[in-house]
């Protein structure tokens, strides 16, 4: 599973309404494309892009872009995001 869990930051949320985007918590090996076809599979979304990045603590971090608008705040509702 590549995908652990997603970011609750206030930064994290913020992104969710401004940009439609959402931030995960990913395994340290998983790739972009698998991180992509995971979230597609999971929760039914488009993705248009995968960003990651690797924090200061050595986390990994993905941040997704999605197609649908809004689709970003739907997802975060049923994660309980926000």
């Amino acid at each position: 599973m590549a995908v652990k869990y997603a970011l609750t930051t206030e930064k994290a949320v913020a992104r969710i309404d401004k940009d439609n985007e959402l931030v995960f918590v990913v395994d340290e090996k998983a790739t972009k494309p698998e991180i992509k076809s995971e979230l597609e599979a999971s929760y039914q979304e488009k993705i248009r892009s995968v960003r990651t990045l690797h924090d200061m603590h050595g986390k990994k971090k993905a941040i997704v872009l999605f197609e649908r608008k809004g689709a970003a705040a739907d997802l975060a509702a049923k994660l309980k995001v926000i």
